[in-house]
C-alpha cells in the first residue's frame, strides 16, 4: 500500500489531505508542537524513523531541512505564507528556506500571493487551493434574531499580517448598528482591545477553542471577517463560507485565481465598513459557489495524487 508521510502542518491543511486521501492511501502524520525539543530533536528524531513512499513537508523551515538533509525522497515542501513572505529574507532562516526550495523534488503553495516568490526559486512550483473538510464545517441557516448584525472577528489579532486593526476601526464607524465577538489570540490582541475602546466601539471576547469547535462560533454570527493585509484567502474565510456565513475579507483582483470570487479589492475603512452593512445571504451564496468550484477537497487530492507521481 502507498504511503504519505504528513510532516508538520498548518490550519490543518494537511490534516485534512491525510482524511481525504483515497481509501488505497496509508497516511501518517508526523506532528510537533512549538517546544524547544519537539521542534529541533524531537522532530528529528521522527522524521528519521519514519519510512514512507513520499514525504509531504508543511512550511520550508527546520522540518523541511531535516527531512531534506536525511535523504527523505520524494519530498514534496509545502508553502504556507510566513516562509516565503518574511523568513525569505532574514539573515539565517531565509538561508535554510532558499536550501529548501532547492532541495524538494516539488514545491506547493497555499495561496497566490506566494505563487510568484516561489517560482523566482523553482519554475515548477504550484498553486494547491486549501482544502475544506465539509464534514466539519458545513451550511446552517442564518437565525433571525431581530437585533443588530452579529460580527465576528475570526483571525487572529495582527495588525501587520492580518489587518485586525483596519477591522476595529471599520466598524467603530457602525458601532451603533452591530455586536462584535473577537476571539482571544494573536500577537496584537492586547492592542486591538485597546483601540477598540479607545474607539468606543465594545468587543465581546471569546475564548479560543479547538479547531473542531470553530464552526460554532461561525454558525452564531451574521459575518465573518477576516484579514486585510494580504489579497489571499485565508483558511478562516474558507471555514466561515463553509459554515454558511457572508466572510469580509482582502482578495485582490491581481490574482486570476480569485477572478469568480465575488467580493475583491476590501482593505481600506470605508470599504470594509460598506461591505459588512451589505453583506447577505445573496452574498454567501455566491461565496460558496466560488467555494465548492475551486476548494472541493476531492478535486484538490486527485491533483495531490498527480503531484505525488509527478516527483519520482
Amino acid at each position: 500500500m502507498f504511503k504519505v508521510a504528513m510532516i508538520n502542518d498548518c490550519a490543518y491543511v494537511g490534516e485534512t489531505l491525510l482524511k481525504y486521501l483515497p481509501t488505497d492511501i496509508r497516511g501518517v502524520h508526523v506532528k510537533r508542537s512549538r517546544g524547544l525539543w519537539s521542534k529541533t530533536f524531537g522532530i528529528a528524531y521522527k522524521i528519521m524513523k519514519v519510512k514512507a513512499d513520499v514525504y509531504h513537508v508543511h512550511y520550508l523551515l527546520q522540518d523541511c531541512f531535516i527531512a531534506a538533509y536525511l535523504g527523505k525522497k520524494p519530498l514534496i515542501g509545502h508553502a504556507h505564507g510566513s516562509d516565503l513572505r518574511s523568513t525569505l529574507s532574514h539573515p539565517v532562516w531565509g538561508r535554510v528556506v532558499r536550501y529548501n526550495l532547492a532541495k524538494c523534488d516539488r514545491v506547493i503553495v497555499s495561496t497566490p500571493d506566494i505563487l510568484g516568490i516561489a517560482k523566482k526559486f523553482r519554475d515548477d512550483a504550484v498553486y494547491l487551493p486549501n482544502p475544506v473538510d465539509m464534514e466539519l464545517f458545513y451550511p446552517k441557516p442564518l437565525i433571525s434574531h431581530g437585533g443588530r448584525k452579529r460580527i465576528l472577528i475570526a483571525s487572529d489579532s495582527n495588525w501587520s499580517v492580518k489587518g485586525t486593526d483596519i477591522a476595529i476601526k471599520a466598524l467603530r464607524r457602525i458601532k451603533d448598528d452591530v455586536d462584535v465577538n473577537i476571539i482571544a489570540y494573536g500577537k496584537d490582541f492586547d492592542k486591538t482591545i485597546a483601540l477598540a475602546s479607545s474607539l468606543g466601539l465594545r468587543l465581546n471576547v471569546l475564548p479560543k477553542v479547538p479547531h473542531e469547535r470553530l464552526n460554532e462560533y461561525y454558525w452564531n454570527a451574521d459575518v465573518v471577517l477576516d484579514r486585510f493585509k494580504l489579497g489571499s484567502l485565508g483558511m478562516v474565510s474558507l471555514e466561515a463560507i463553509a459554515c454558511g456565513r457572508p466572510v469580509i475579507t482582502y482578495v485582490s483582483s491581481e490574482y486570476p485565481e480569485y477572478k469568480d470570487f465575488p467580493l475583491k479589492d476590501v482593505f481600506i475603512e470605508e470599504k470594509v465598513r460598506d461591505a459588512i452593512c451589505t453583506a447577505d445571504i445573496e452574498l454567501w451564496k455566491r461565496q460558496y459557489a466560488y467555494l465548492k468550484n475551486n476548494h472541493n477537497t476531492e478535486k484538490i487530492v486527485k491533483r495531490l495524487m498527480e503531484i505525488y507521481n509527478e516527483a519520482f
